[in-house]
Formats: structure tokens, sequence, C-alpha cells
């Protein structure tokens, strides 16, 4: 069941890669609600962006899994999680810089009705948000976050035992994870977001400079501008590291495999994948 369940796994993440761009339009449009010229424009963008980033990323990617997976097998420390996930993050800049060149010049033909849409949309996945997150009840906000979290680390690792699971439980009741403050948050950078595309509209502003701000914009959602906050998102970060740690150090032989087999199945499925856009070109 385990080894159907990786061929499976690997399958679909080529399928979702290879049928990205259409997926990614759906997203986009969802978002921005977009006009006949303007869908041209955007589709055209998201097609230039997955022949750049097959080309020029994917192998990078399958090299540091294959470095991540040679290390599963042993002692992983809070500092090298934390190490691995600043990597990941490395790793990924150079596709968001390339989604921002390209995302540039369609911010900048917004409508004020398509900046009232995303304001709708931000506030629908908001209310979604308190749902699942700020449940009025402590018990059922636990029992949410916790089948939140067991279902991320049975991705990596295969079904957790009892101990596993009680242990995330022990953990999450200690995690210094405000989700109402962490929501807030969210809401400000949203609004921060509009006003900045407003003003950008309203200089008529050029690629250059609309790729600036949406830098910038990106750049404050992950390191907050409240210093108070910024310490909180450095707290919690060091808690998720410490918590990761501890879920590897008490991973069996067996979920060791699966984790060493999953990161494996990624890297062949980027190679597969990069070598795609080797034969495209050939």
């Amino acid at each position: 069941m385990t080894g159907l369940s990786l061929v499976v796994g690997c399958s679909a993440l080529r399928l979702a890669y290879d049928n990205g761009p259409t997926l990614v339009w759906w997203w986009l449009d969802g978002w921005g609600d977009f006009s006949g010229e303007q869908a041209v424009h955007v589709k055209g963008g998201i097609r230039s962006w997955f022949a750049w980033h097959r080309k020029a990323q994917l192998e990078g990617y399958a090299h540091w899994l294959g470095r991540v997976q040679a290390k599963s097998g042993e002692s992983i420390t809070p500092a090298q999680m934390c190490a691995w996930a600043d990597e990941a993050r490395q790793q990924l800049e150079p596709a968001l810089q390339h989604a921002i060149l390209v995302l540039a010049p369609t911010v900048l033909g917004l409508s004020e009705a398509q900046l009232e849409h995303i304001a709708r949309r931000y506030a629908e996945g908001n209310e979604e948000l308190r749902r699942e997150h700020l449940q009025a009840d402590g018990a059922e906000r636990h029992a949410a976050a916790l089948a939140r979290l067991q279902e991320r680390a049975e991705r990596f690792y295969g079904r957790l035992d009892g101990a596993q699971r009680e242990l995330l439980s022990q953990q999450l009741a200690a995690s210094p994870m405000d989700p109402q403050r962490w929501l807030a948050e969210r809401v400000q950078r949203q609004q921060q977001t509009l006003q900045a595309l407003r003003r950008l509209i309203a200089e008529r502003a050029d690629a250059a400079r609309a790729a600036a701000v949406l830098r910038a914009l990106v750049a404050d959602a992950e390191r907050s501008p409240d210093p108070v906050y910024r310490a909180q998102q450095q707290r919690v970060r060091a808690f998720n590291c410490e918590l990761a740690a501890r879920l590897h150090a008490s991973a069996s032989a067996a979920q060791r495999r699966v984790l060493r087999d999953r990161l494996q199945g990624w890297s062949d499925d980027f190679r597969v994948l990069a070598a795609g856009a080797d034969a495209a070109s050939d």
C-alpha cells in the first residue's frame, strides 16, 4: 500500500506541474476576474514563467532534495531544520522574483472593480480562516490544529502512531502561535496591498516601479514591519524547527524509509520534468 501511494504521489506531482499553466490561470483569474485582453497577456505570462521555471529551476530543486534525503536517516537538530527551511526559501526565491516581473505589468491595468473583487476575495478567505482556526471552543480549536499538523507530518513520514500523535498534541498546546494575531496581521497586509495597488495605478507607474512595490509587499508579508509581530514570527519559527526535530527523532526506521522514499520520489519527479524542458528545446 505504501509503495502504491508513493507511485500515485509522484505521478500526481508531475501531472499537477504539467497542468500548472491551466491551474495557475484558473487561480489567478479567480482573483483578478480578467477581461479578454488582460487574459491574453496573463496566460502568455504564465506560459513563459513555466517554460523558464522548468528549464532553470527544477534541476536545482532535485539536487537540494537529494541532499536532504541523504541526511534523512540521521538525527537532525532544530538548527538544521531551520537551516533547511532557509535553504528551501532560497531555492524558491528566483521563481518568486520572476513571477513578480511577469505580473507587474498586469497589476497596473487593474480597474477599481477588479480591486474591489480582490477585496471581496480577501474577506471571503479570511472568514474561512476564522472558521478553521478561530473556533470559540478551545478544545475544538486544538483538535482542528492537531488534525492539520498531523496531516502535514504524515505527508512525509506516513501514518503516525499514538505516541507521536500525543507528542504533536502536547507540543501544539505549548506553541507560541497566536492565530488571532496571525489573522489580524494577514488582514493588515491585505489592506496594505490594496492601498499600494491603488497608488500604483493612480500614479500611472511603470512596470519597474510596480515590481519594486510588489517585492516590498512580499518582504513585509515574510518579515513583518511591526517589530512586536516580527518577534512573534521568529518565536514561532524556532518552535516549529524544534517540533520538526522532535518528530523526526521519534520516527521509526520504517517511517524514515518512507521519508527517504518520498524525498527521492519528489527529486526524481523534478528531474523528469526538467528533462522535458531539455527535450522541448532540442
